[in-house]
């Protein structure tokens, strides 16, 4: 009689298919590298280092002391991403938001809750819809993500550069996110599951929330030009003593709508990160606003000044070409170099390689120096460069990663070959087009392969520490529910940290502020209503316990506390954002994460549904 195979059968036959790879630390020792090899989620589960394959094939860790003195090199590698991330959010990606945002007439906080919040947190949308298979937490890691960057990151925000808020738009965002997160707890209780319905709803409040953020800047605007004609009738007629008073009290309400509706270009002193000639800013400060006429025709005295600082036509169209090039992807100063302590110059040496690959990768667009960052053969190299290698690594890593951990063994000229038709005519045109003292004024067009290149090495960064902190875990024997829940939120929201900071470290506190808000807002509502629509479409189930976890209602609860207080204190200090509100904050956070640790150990129950004792129906 035949052997007919039953389901065990299949499932023996499919093992290595279906198994986390992190199963691997119940092996021996000796028979790890065997199980890495053939195991799939190895494989498809790694971005550019396979950490399981070097620990158990290259390096045959043999036992607990030797694991430990990897995790040590794989935190040390975490370190240089974290700074990575820091130079590129720092030179690259802030300036060139900072332009797009005068670019469409937006205020500081209308691009907070926009550009700044799109670009913090669309990468952790995309990874999570990439591994929408996998059953994780979304709700709770959600809940979790949005705490750690409205309370920490906000509260750093505030403590770095206190400021005076934009008291209805800071009122409004914070009334829709209480909105929002009680929204989705509610989809998620009513019938234990979400509906694809559900899913639109959610994102459809989100969009309401844009459109409503968007009229209110177009209101104020038609306001303030309605007052300003009424100022000007004003001063028309003669001054008595009841006019005056009503010139004056109209004049102050045009100036305090005039706060929120300009962006101000401040030029800073260069930060930890930066160095060199490229960061150097001056100590003036310069105010650009849209939609008042009396300021229209000074919006570019700043912008002119820095763009024709060195323009010269009695000079040739090359002049210093090469040595502005080399002096450009420099990755040391020399000036520096020998003006600094032990410790500094180690630092240096840690971030040249940053410096000099993202150099030739991204080209600068920066309004607040000289020749706007401009630099002739350098950019024209970044017309070949940029897209090519965007496409060759980006298809690498996610196009034909099937059974080689290696990406770089999976770089084809194909991804690149067809930008190639387009950009090195287009590099020769610009090269023979312009000059070296002075960018072109199509220099702005640049700013796209900034904002992409500046994203794609962000995301690469946010989603590789990501995954060394998920690996050190798993070493460790860290319950992955609470790995989400922490570590991994504070991984993925790193971007936030670091961007949000240092646009409040430039003097953009409003703009950091509203991204602090604005990006959670996004992660709750779109980001996790795209990642539950995928898995219903999928044709998997989005039940209440499999996404809240054990940790998702305290995250929740926690949440709403977190906001309440800041409604509470921003109207209670008149909207002014103080160092200790900002200490509050995130102590708020700092106690979310008390509670996780002693859930963790089992010393105080948390909010999930208890099996020993069930709620009776």
């Amino acid at each position: 009689m035949e052997y007919e195979p039953n389901e065990l059968d299949e499932e023996f036959e499919n093992y290595l298919q279906l198994v986390h790879c992190f199963v691997v630390k119940d092996f021996p020792y000796a028979e790890r590298c065997s199980f890495v090899m053939n195991s799939s989620d190895c494989v498809s589960g790694t971005n550019f280092v396979p950490y399981m394959q070097l620990m158990s094939c290259v390096f045959k860790c043999k036992n607990k002391f030797m694991e430990l003195v990897f995790i040590s090199i794989f935190l040390a590698l975490c370190a240089e991403l974290l700074l990575c991330l820091g130079y590129v959010v720092d030179l690259y990606y802030g300036p060139a938001l900072k332009v797009v945002s005068r670019l469409l007439h937006m205020n500081e906080h209308l691009a907070g809750v926009t550009l700044l919040a799109f670009g913090n947190t669309s990468p952790d949308l995309f990874a999570n819809l990439a591994n929408i298979e996998e059953e994780v937490p979304v709700f709770a890691n959600s809940m979790s993500t949005a705490l750690f960057v409205s309370m920490f990151t906000g509260g750093l925000v505030c403590y770095i550069s206190p400021f005076k808020m934009n008291s209805h738009s800071t009122i409004r965002d914070l009334l829709f996110f209480i909105l929002g997160i009680s929204l989705l707890e509610y989809v998620m209780a009513s019938e234990g599951q979400v509906t694809l319905n559900e899913c639109i709803m959610l994102c459809m409040v989100y969009i309401f929330y844009l459109m409503v953020n968007m009229l209110d800047l177009y209101i104020m605007r038609i306001t303030m030009r309605m007052m300003e004609r009424e100022i000007k009738e004003l001063r028309s007629k003669p001054l008595t003593r009841e006019m005056t008073r009503k010139l004056n009290e109209l004049q102050r309400k045009y100036d305090d709508l005039n706060e929120d509706e300009t962006i101000e270009i401040v030029e800073r002193t260069s930060s930890i990160f930066v160095s060199g000639k490229r960061s150097q800013r001056g100590k003036s400060r310069a105010t650009f606003t849209f939609g008042t006429p009396q300021n229209r025709g000074h919006d570019n005295v700043n912008e002119e000044a820095t763009r024709n600082v060195f323009y010269n036509l009695s000079h040739g169209k090359n002049i210093r070409l090469f040595e502005e090039f080399f002096e450009s992807i420099k990755p040391i100063d020399c000036s520096e170099w020998r003006n600094h302590n032990m410790f500094m110059k180690a630092f240096y040496l840690a971030k040249a390689p940053v410096v000099f690959l993202c150099a030739i990768y991204i080209p600068l667009v920066d309004y607040e120096i000289d020749k706007h960052g401009w630099s002739k053969l350098l950019n024209c190299l970044h017309i070949v460069l940029n897209p090519a290698l965007t496409l060759m690594v980006g298809g690498a890593m996610f196009v034909d990663r099937k059974e080689n951990v290696w990406w770089y063994t999976n770089l084809k000229l194909k991804y690149a070959q067809y930008s190639f038709i387009v950009t090195i005519p287009l590099a020769l045109i610009v090269f023979f087009h312009s000059r070296t003292d002075v960018p072109p004024r199509y220099h702005i067009v640049f700013t796209i392969m900034n904002l992409t290149g500046s994203m794609f090495i962000i995301f690469i960064c946010a989603t590789e520490i990501d995954l060394v902190l998920e690996v050190v875990g798993n070493i460790l024997d860290i319950p992955e529910d609470f790995m989400g829940v922490t570590v991994n939120a504070v991984a993925g929201a790193l971007g936030d940290l670091v961007a949000n900071s240092s646009m409040a470290m430039q003097g953009y506190e409003k703009m950091a502020y509203a991204a602090a808000i604005g990006g959670p807002f996004f992660t709750v509502l779109m980001a996790t209503g795209a990642v539950l629509a995928a898995k219903i479409m999928s044709g998997m189930e989005a039940t209440m316990d499999e996404q809240i976890g054990d940790y998702g209602e305290n995250a929740y609860i926690f949440l709403n506390l977190g906001l309440f207080s800041a409604l509470l204190w921003t109207s209670t200090l008149n909207f002014f954002a103080r160092r200790s509100t900002g200490i509050f904050s995130m102590g708020i956070y700092g106690l979310y994460i008390f509670f996780a640790i002693l859930i963790e150990q089992n010393i105080i129950h948390s909010y999930s549904r208890d099996d020993v004792f069930p709620i009776p129906e």
